[in-house]
């Protein structure tokens, strides 16, 4: 089985706040040339996308210089719907190192915020504490998330519908980020449809090959045998 666990990228989708907005145009057309192209604007961390550890890391590693390889995972889900909005996401949330198997190296967290994309509530995901991007860390695991990331967002300003659920301890800057991409670990964004997924699956997140890239949108798949819901 296949699944495509991407957002669509299209003009005005959804970006992290102050990230470039996203203009999918056609440039040349058939009535008027006789094929068609199309002029993308986007920022490298648009829609579902990978971090490289140049992201939050002076001189970390870009996406250019990642083995092919490394975005071609062995995933776990990991089901987290119980959690509040901008709720942090302890260490016990997240399976024991010793209960990984040796071939896992991604966590794909569920947390149902995929519903909310669009929406000003998108913003006010749970996220991890630097404890529990530790804990996987120590596990040589990545993050997979349907969230913008696995640090809190800035809330949205002025009205926002719903209001936003901001909490006075979440941390600055960002934590989770920085444990993960300083051991090169690897972080997925904004993924969707992980509803029935199985237990254990293979996902691919493959990035353009971006010059000195921090990042890069990919078109994330997972496959796995058998049919949806599987385990």
């Amino acid at each position: 089985m296949f699944r495509d666990l991407s957002r669509p990228i299209e003009t005005g989708m959804p970006t992290y706040p102050g990230d470039p907005d996203v203009t999918l145009a056609p440039d040349a057309t058939h009535e008027a040339d006789g094929y068609a192209t199309s002029e993308l604007r986007t920022g490298t961390h648009a829609g579902t996308h990978v971090d490289a550890p140049r992201h939050t890391i002076p001189g970390g590693e870009t996406v250019d210089e990642l083995g092919v390889g490394q975005f071609a995972f062995d995933a776990r889900l990991v089901d987290l719907r119980s959690l509040e909005p901008r709720e942090a996401i302890a260490p016990e949330s997240l399976p024991d190192p010793s209960d990984l198997d040796a071939e896992i190296d991604l966590l794909v967290l569920r947390t149902g915020w995929a519903s909310y994309w669009g929406t000003d509530r998108y913003r006010d995901h749970p996220y991890l504490t630097a404890a529990a991007a530790e804990r996987c860390r120590e596990a040589g695991v990545g993050v997979g998330l349907d969230t913008f990331g696995p640090d809190p967002t800035p809330t949205a300003e002025g009205d926002a519908d719903p209001p936003s659920n901001a909490r006075g301890d979440e941390p600055d800057g960002t934590p989770a980020h920085d444990v993960l991409l300083g051991d090169s670990l690897p972080i997925v964004e904004n993924l969707c449809d992980l509803d029935d997924l199985p237990a254990r699956f293979r996902l691919s997140a493959f990035p353009l090959r971006i010059r000195d890239g921090d990042g890069s949108p990919v078109r994330a798949v997972a496959e796995w045998e058998g049919r949806p819901g599987d385990t």
